[in-house]
């Protein structure tokens, strides 16, 4: 009999996108918070008012407060907190770098520093091992599907697959007549606009003109490779501007690619690195001048990373990367080579932020100083402090060892980021102020023949340079990135069900081994006696605050409720909600007082991220959220596992409370998000994120779920607002899924259903509205298909509205 049944008890809330917590409270000392919470639950109730037992709850909801509302210093600054302990490890890992530079001291030790880190950069790009360049495959396919003709020069717009059925759309320049020794370019576009922009024109006409083959690709997500629906400004009934928004839907793409154990940035280089294959199969090129521009504003990052693991590449200009950026202020402090950010931080824009580059080392000034020592143009957008620049200093003494200074050369701009034309030398890709000085290299070291006097511009419309015709769309079937990444996550999960024991407990430690792998050490440290506590005993009910202390500084609240008449039978209840604890107490108020009615100790806990220590406010792209998990990642602790540390570090805690030794646990988890309904307004671009259905926040039934793989004693989980298949997130070209529930990986540890066959034996599992990766309700036939095997073995119970 199936077991996904309405749920009729404790619907979700239906108050909205947004949670608002009560707010009446002032900041008064906590002591005098619990008083007056005690006097206020011991008054007589009234039959039609809400018991004494649910006053008393709601109470502490509302002198509590809010994050906003701290009562006194018992929890203030947590989230402040939590940022300066981020910080403090970026920092860390700068003094890690600059003290491994700084004990190298002959090329062979950079050679060995340089091939370490790289090979770690390789491992955090993509699950597939990395292919060097002699053992790149020649065999792919290759179209053109027409030319256009200019004043010396040809454009050929052509398709090449990347890997089979993932088509990259690029326009190929050419002299026209060929010459007998070509040199090739590819310039990696920025995120502003994709390849038919009139700057990338200039430049490959010019260039063409002067005896060059240049290609000129799309990214993955933009241009003709957009995956969302906007490709126009009438596809939207409000304005909209059609390049950024392939921009910011970056984050979607990303997100998906990291499920897989891939990165957005792994692949633009995996495509970059084919584009090298397209230039080196043309007759008369000269293999050995090869040449790789990375625009501004986000083309630079993926040319840095694949200049230096392609070796093919004799000279790479990487705008923006590796050193000071567009929005650091100048001039840089005398002391730059201690203070300066080496590792940067964690944004949304993930090709800024490579996941562990901070924690194992490969630091965007690694990346750029291991082209070393092929040529080298060190680009920076707008006006640069070469002085006091740390990064610029140990590219030099990097060329030096190698003994070839003449191969390092820079480029810059001037004025400042938020200035105005003429005071600022803005750009799209690559302006001329910045090509003056690339030309007079390329001259130098290749023997192209351009100055900022004969650059050609005879720009071509942007349609006539669009690849793809209606014939060859029939011909090549190219998929989406959603087909792609969805083949791809079917077998990942067929290797991982494949490779799993067939013993329960050998699957079970096997899962838990493979989730430690993904999350770092969950496993619980010791707390710092004593920690902070409040306690005031009522009738009825013993209210205990606390705060344990983890060893790096931060802090995990924990309210505990206790009934007097308890029962030494019921297993402790373990409180988690993705919007903190204060939200379950005044919105799932009568839960909390079943659960004490019926003899349980119920302790509500806020996880580090959540309630008083969440970064900022809101879930969306561009949040403080975001941007903290982001760095999280790059630290190599995503959040979900300092989480999931925290519950086991409380359950610890519990333990050894003697009153409590000896209890199970059960582990009550909500999101008190609402599903987004079917017809939602999911068509939106992601520029105008305001409109955008809301994200799902699953973090709490996930962390209570991975509890439960590590912990014997959780006898059931009851969580609400799951998602229930990380393949779900692969299906669109919206992710509306909170970013701190992102596992880079995922995948290769199964997916829902695995985690809950392997639960301990003695767990049960309620499921209480599954969501898919718009937020949306899952139907009860696709949630019987999803979790068949355990619906089978009556491990899991699924309630649906």
């Amino acid at each position: 009999m199936s077991q996904v049944v309405p749920n009729k008890s404790h619907p979700t809330s239906t108050r909205g996108d947004k949670i608002s917590l009560r707010e009446s409270f002032r900041k008064v000392p906590l002591w005098s918070i619990f008083l007056f919470v005690c006097t206020c639950a011991a008054s007589s109730a009234r039959a039609d008012e809400p018991t004494e037992l649910i006053q008393l709850i709601r109470n502490l909801s509302d002198q509590l407060g809010s994050k906003e509302n701290e009562p006194d210093q018992f929890e203030s600054a947590r989230s402040r907190q939590r940022f300066e302990v981020q910080r403090s490890a970026l920092q860390a890992a700068n003094r890690s770098s600059s003290r491994e530079w700084n004990a190298i001291q002959t090329q062979a030790d950079w050679v060995r520093f340089r091939d370490e880190k790289l090979q770690a950069l390789r491992d955090s790009l993509s699950r597939e091992p990395w292919h060097t360049a002699e053992e790149q495959s020649p065999s792919f396919q290759f179209k053109t599907s027409s030319t256009l003709q200019g004043d010396g020069f040809q454009i050929d717009k052509i398709l090449y697959e990347s890997r089979p059925g993932w088509w990259i759309s690029a326009n190929l320049y050419r002299p026209v007549p060929d010459r007998d020794s070509m040199p090739g370019i590819i310039i990696s576009h920025s995120h502003h606009t994709p390849k038919e922009h009139g700057e990338l024109q200039d430049m490959g006409m010019t260039w063409a003109r002067a005896g060059c083959l240049v290609l000129i690709p799309d990214h993955l997500g933009h241009g003709e490779r957009r995956q969302h629906p906007f490709g126009r400004s009438s596809d939207y009934d409000k304005k909209f501007r059609v390049g950024p928004a392939d921009y910011y839907f970056r984050y979607d793409n990303s997100v998906q690619l990291d499920i897989l154990g891939e990165s957005l940035l792994g692949w633009m280089v995996r495509d970059l690195s084919r584009g090298a294959d397209v230039l080196l199969s043309q007759p008369r090129i000269d293999s050995k001048r090869l040449i790789l521009l990375g625009a501004v504003a986000g083309g630079g990052d993926p040319a840095a990373v694949t200049g230096a693991l392609d070796p093919r590449f004799a000279a790479v200009v990487p705008f923006n990367f590796g050193g000071p950026q567009p929005e650091t202020r100048f001039p840089l402090p005398p002391d730059a080579e201690l203070s300066f950010q080496y590792a940067g931080s964690g944004s949304w824009e993930s090709t800024r932020n490579l996941r562990r580059s901070a924690t194992e080392g490969y630091l965007p000034w690694v990346i750029v100083g291991s082209i070393a020592p092929r040529h080298l143009i060190y680009g920076h957008e707008f006006r640069w402090d070469q002085e006091h620049d740390p990064v610029w200093k140990r590219l030099v003494t990097i060329y030096q060892r190698f003994e070839t200074p003449e191969k390092l050369a820079f480029t810059h701009g001037h004025g400042e980021l938020k200035g105005q034309a003429p005071e600022a030398s803005h750009c799209t890709h690559i302006g001329l102020p910045h090509r003056i000085r690339i030309h007079r290299a390329f001259d130098q070291w290749f023997q192209i023949k351009v100055s900022g006097d004969n650059e050609y511009s005879n720009r071509f419309p942007a349609e006539k340079l669009k690849c793809w015709t209606d014939d060859l769309r029939q011909k090549l079937q190219p998929q989406s990135l959603s087909q792609v990444t969805s083949g791809i996550g079917d077998t990942i999960l067929a290797e991982f069900h494949a490779q799993q024991p067939h013993q329960p407990e050998m699957a079970r430690l096997d899962l838990s081994r493979r989730w430690d792998r993904l999350l770092g050490s969950s496993t619980p440290t010791t707390w710092d006696s004593p920690h902070k506590s409040r306690t005031v005993n009522h009738p009825s009910v013993k209210v205990d605050h606390s705060l344990l202390k983890l060893k790096n500084g931060e802090q995990i609240s924990v309210l505990r409720l206790t009934p007097v008449q308890q029962s030494d039978t019921k297993p402790i209840v373990l409180g988690l909600c993705s919007s903190g604890f204060r939200s379950l107490l005044s919105e799932k108020t009568e839960k909390i007082a079943a659960y004490l009615k019926q003899g349980s100790v119920v302790c509500l806990m806020d996880l580090r991220g959540i309630g008083p220590s969440q970064p900022g406010a809101g879930h969306g792209r561009r949040s403080e959220v975001t941007s903290f998990c982001s760095t999280a990642l790059m630290l190599g602790t995503p959040t979900l596992g300092q989480q999931l540390s925290d519950v086991r570090f409380a359950m610890s805690w519990l333990r050894s409370q003697s009153e409590l030794q000896g209890r199970t646990f059960e582990i009550w988890a909500e999101s008190l998000i609402p599903p987004n309904p079917d017809d939602a307004p999911f068509r939106q671009p992601r520029d105008d994120d305001q409109s955008l259905p809301t994200p799902s926040q699953p973090q709490a039934a996930l962390v209570a779920l991975l509890a439960g793989l590590y912990e014997n004693d959780v006898t059931a989980i009851d969580a609400t607002g799951c998602v229930a298949s990380w393949k779900l997130l692969l299906d669109g070209h919206l992710v509306l899924m909170s970013y701190e529930s992102l596992v880079p990986g995922v995948l290769t540890a199964g997916d829902i259903c695995d985690l809950i066959e392997n639960q301990s034996p003695k767990t049960q599992v309620t499921l209480r509205t599954p969501v898919d990766g718009m937020n949306r309700r899952v139907p009860p036939a696709r949630l019987e298909q999803l979790f068949a095997k355990v619906l089978e073995q009556k491990r899991l119970t699924i309630l649906t509205p």
